[in-house]
């Protein structure tokens, strides 16, 4: 599994001043001035200077647990080599750091870090051969730093878009990934209550937290209750939607439509919230990031080929911008390409465990 995301800190105007949290020491985020400015440096040095052996000596810790879409690993190991293949598969990708959302964490933080890239495949991927085609992708990485270094990362990726971009069947590709069983069920714990602790630890009370429970009721009238009736009671009218393979959708409607498409495939499925964070800055305004599990079974429409009947479970993230007390945009980033090998690979193993 790759574990990379990377973003261009030369491309970001501007950081959020270390006074934003006073609470938080400075050596949380050291030698930076931000924690903004640590994620958008890190991935940096690592990412455009390529320099992949700091992960090792300065910035992830030796037994960081990784969470995606093809399940979870353990160690720093799988990090420096992942890293190692996309520079090479994608040797000209840029990466604009379009966000970075964070909160304070005991004596550390955690991050939701929205990168936007583009590139040229030009050496050789785990999908094939290079295509010299050029691609477009969104990613999120939602990290907890301790110390100064990534302790645990939940990582989701638009690679719908860009094996789409890259000329690859989704279809095909799926049933051949499958068969290289590359997917797993994720090893995490579902928290009770993560406006007060989610999967990143206890969060802190802050000026955010009537917005931050407005996002959960939203979240749970979408997906779980299904009062699409009530959604003008959580959005705005003309709230744009920011999805899989790219695709850009604006007001209720619209919103309402492609969620009930997720659920024509998979009509019980719901969604359980990992984790949420807030940050309000002056550039930016208010940005709540979310980390997500969509569980139900594929036994709807047939989507993604014929239905199995079979559990399935989707991790995503999602960050919103809330102005007076409504949503008006959402980020939702999942991997579709991993959903589709995920079903084919049960659909081959039936028996396979689904279990954290």
């Amino acid at each position: 599994m790759r574990t990379d995301v990377h973003a261009d800190s030369r491309l970001t105007t501007q950081t959020e001043s270390a006074q934003d949290s006073p609470s938080l020491p400075t050596s949380a985020f050291a030698p930076f001035s931000s924690v903004e400015e640590y994620i958008l440096r890190c991935t940096d040095e690592i990412w455009v200077d390529r320099g992949v052996g700091l992960i090792y000596s300065r910035y992830y810790a030796e037994d960081v647990v990784l969470h995606g879409a093809y399940g979870t690993s353990r160690g720093v190991q799988p990090v420096v080599q992942g890293t190692l293949q996309s520079i090479r598969s994608f040797p000209d990708e840029v990466g604009f750091g379009e966000d970075v959302v964070w909160e304070q964490r005991g004596g550390g933080f955690v991050s939701a870090h929205r990168v936007y890239s583009t590139g040229t495949n030009t050496g050789w991927t785990e999908y094939g051969p290079p295509t010299g085609r050029h691609f477009e992708k969104r990613a999120l990485a939602h990290c907890l730093v301790r110390d100064g270094r990534i302790v645990e990362e939940w990582v989701v990726r638009d690679e719908a878009r860009l094996v789409t971009d890259l000329g690859f069947d989704l279809e095909r590709l799926s049933l051949e990934m499958a068969e290289r069983s590359a997917w797993r069920p994720l090893e995490l714990a579902i928290p009770a209550d993560p406006l007060r602790a989610g999967v990143s630890g206890d969060r802190p009370r802050t000026a955010a937290d009537d917005d931050c429970q407005r996002v959960l009721a939203a979240m749970d009238a979408v997906w779980n209750t299904h009062r699409h009736d009530r959604l003008a009671d959580h959005f705005g009218k003309d709230v744009v939607l920011h999805t899989s393979r790219g695709r850009t959708l604006q007001g209720i409607a619209q919103y309402s439509t492609e969620t009930l498409d997720i659920h024509s495939a998979f009509p019980d499925v719901r969604m359980r919230v990992l984790d949420i964070c807030a940050h309000d800055s002056a550039r930016a305004g208010r940005r709540i990031t979310a980390i997500w599990l969509l569980e139900g079974s594929y036994s709807g429409y047939g989507v993604y080929g014929a239905a199995t009947g079979l559990p399935v479970q989707i991790i995503g993230a999602s960050q919103f911008l809330v102005e007076s007390g409504s949503i008006h945009r959402e980020h939702r980033v999942y991997d579709e390409l991993a959903l589709r090998v995920q079903i084919e690979q049960l659909r081959a193993n039936p028996a396979a465990p689904l279990a954290r």
